[in-house]
């Protein structure tokens, strides 16, 4: 059948979509993006803005018609963190049902950090043996490891890059002003405080292949050296400690309207 997958996250709307075949490797027909950047139409009280819905209704109405022009069967919608932690969710997912005639499932971050962990088990396969799964998005961090389909750990914490960015460190392009170093030592120790009791859990389960998902871990390892998207899927693709520290050690003394300017950095990251 082909399939059409619907994400919505923290920052982009992203459509999928997939002619799968059961048993057989699932393989891409067309994938759409849309950058809305939710996270940050989020309003004092918590909701989501009228500005917000309104762009979102809008790039799930365009995801659904190019699922019906490229003749998808069937569409799997889903919305992450951002609409998750939105006090208005429940009026603006009827909104959206209502408008465009797609239902929005809300995946929990527990449910979130599962199927990633599933997707790298079906990735790597057994031989990987036990998995340490990380993904990072623009609202939240998930984690989880184990050595089955069913990851005998699941975290999700709300440590995701573009929350930090704002909440934290208080970096926007209208400052454009690097964080201070007081600023990045504060929020060092405030991931730290919420990952402590949760590498604990995971010490307890351990692993043999840790493996990083998502764009921020992929924008990272390529400021590192790590191959371009334009060595294909296939490529090996790494971020060792030692690199991770030498990054963030001088991106965070550029201001933000020059880090797009390194290579593999998006000017929208």
């Amino acid at each position: 059948m082909r399939l059409g997958v619907l994400d919505v996250g923290s920052n982009t709307v992203h459509l999928l979509v997939v002619d799968a075949h059961h048993g057989a490797h699932p393989w891409p027909a067309r994938s759409v993006k849309a950058v809305l950047r939710l996270a940050e139409q989020i309003g004092p009280d918590g909701a989501l803005t009228r500005g917000g819905a309104d762009a979102l209704v809008g790039a799930v109405a365009e995801a659904r018609a190019s699922a019906v022009e490229l003749a998808a069967d069937d569409l799997i919608a889903f919305a992450t963190s951002a609409v998750r932690d939105a006090t208005n969710a429940p009026e603006v997912l009827a909104r959206v049902r209502d408008e465009t005639g797609v239902r929005l499932e809300v995946l929990t971050g527990a449910d979130e950090a599962r199927l990633t962990f599933l997707a790298v088990r079906r990735w790597f396969g057994w031989s990987a043996g036990r998995l340490l799964v990380l993904d990072i998005g623009g609202g939240s961090l998930e984690i989880a490891a184990g050595i089955d389909e069913e990851p005998a750990v699941v975290e999700s914490l709300p440590l995701g890059a573009g929350r930090l960015t704002r909440d934290r460190l208080r970096v926007t392009p209208e400052t454009d002003v690097p964080p201070s170093a007081e600023a990045v030592q504060e929020l060092r120790e405030y991931v730290e405080g919420l990952l402590d009791p949760v590498v604990e859990r995971i010490g307890a389960v351990g692993w043999e292949r840790p493996v990083a998902t998502s764009k921020t871990f992929r924008t990272l390892a390529r400021l590192a050296g790590a191959a371009p998207s334009g060595a294909g899927l296939w490529a090996r693709r790494s971020l060792s400690l030692t690199g991770l520290r030498q990054v963030t050690g001088f991106i965070r003394h550029i201001p933000p309207s020059q880090l797009s300017e390194l290579e593999g950095v998006g000017t929208g990251r």
